[in-house]
């Protein structure tokens, strides 16, 4: 039993689980700052429950963190419903890909309703058994393993099925980026799919396209006429690195704002392009 009589104990309990508790949160909303407001209320919640009482604080805190997301969930998804554009999930940078959990996935849990999404994610990426799960989001686990079913059944094809080496998809990054940008077609065509599409997000806020652009013949033509925007605006590469779980890079562009671009590879070819321009999306980047 765990005996924390001060918040001093309390926050110093709190801190090393706070990373955990933001990968679930951000995995469940696909929002960095509502992921941030989901763990402080929940450090709240911690600091006035009787801690004597808590067995296991990781367990009470995702708890606590899972059910907070199952309520916001509701207010997202109105909000979504008037976005402007296509909405992508704000971009996560990181060294290498942690999990599986790429943003193709991502994209796909959108579609899931949310004990759906809460089920799949608590059991399949963190590895939580469903008598867990059950306690978690208040269903019981019989329940909890037909709702982790149904959402494999409906995200099964937006599942990682091509690895990329670390090196080589940083390597791939940079040389779309130096294509896109210097105006070598003859490069950059050569790096797409046939059936590559490309998804902007720029929240109605910067300019972006306003629905995805697909087929390989409408990707090229948009990037031939971003290349003269490009040549007399400028644009800056920050770093590459995996966003979302796929390789990628970030750019300042000629407004001083910053923009990613996440690249989905599948048999070396570059299948899908994912750009977010919205500022509200980038500013944990700053």
């Amino acid at each position: 039993m765990t005996v924390n009589a001060t918040p001093g104990d309390a926050a110093a309990e709190f801190a090393p689980l706070r990373p955990k508790l933001m990968r679930v949160a951000y995995r469940m909303l696909g929002s960095v700052a509502d992921a941030e407001d989901m763990v402080q209320e929940a450090f709240i919640r911690w600091m006035k429950a009787d801690r004597t009482e808590v067995r296991e604080p990781e367990a009470f805190l995702r708890r606590t963190v899972t059910r907070l997301c199952l309520d916001q969930l509701k207010s997202a998804r109105r909000q979504r419903e008037t976005y402007i554009g296509p909405w992508l999930p704000d971009p996560v940078v990181e060294e290498q890909d942690e999990d599986d959990v790429t943003l193709p996935l991502m994209l796909a849990l959108e579609r899931l309703s949310p004990l759906e999404r809460a089920a799949f994610l608590l059991h399949d990426v963190f590895g939580l058994g469903f008598e867990e799960v059950a306690a978690t989001i208040q269903r019981t686990p019989a329940t909890c393993r037909q709702l982790a079913g149904r959402a494999r059944d409906h995200i099964r094809e937006a599942r990682p099925r091509f690895h990329v080496e670390k090196q080589r998809g940083l390597a791939l990054a940079e040389a779309f980026f130096t294509a896109s940008r210097s105006g070598d077609m003859k490069a950059l065509g050569a790096m797409l799919a046939a059936d590559v599409s490309v998804h902007a997000d720029g929240g109605g806020k910067r300019p972006a396209a306003a629905a995805p652009i697909f087929g390989f013949d409408a990707v090229m033509k948009a990037h031939e006429s971003l290349v003269i925007q490009f040549r007399s605006h400028g644009s800056k590469l920050v770093r590459t690195s995996f966003i979302n779980g796929l390789p990628g890079f970030i750019t300042r562009e000629a407004d001083g704002e910053l923009t990613t671009t996440a690249l989905d590879i599948e048999n070396g070819k570059v299948a899908a392009i994912y750009v977010v321009r919205n500022p509200d999306k980038l500013r944990h980047l700053h």
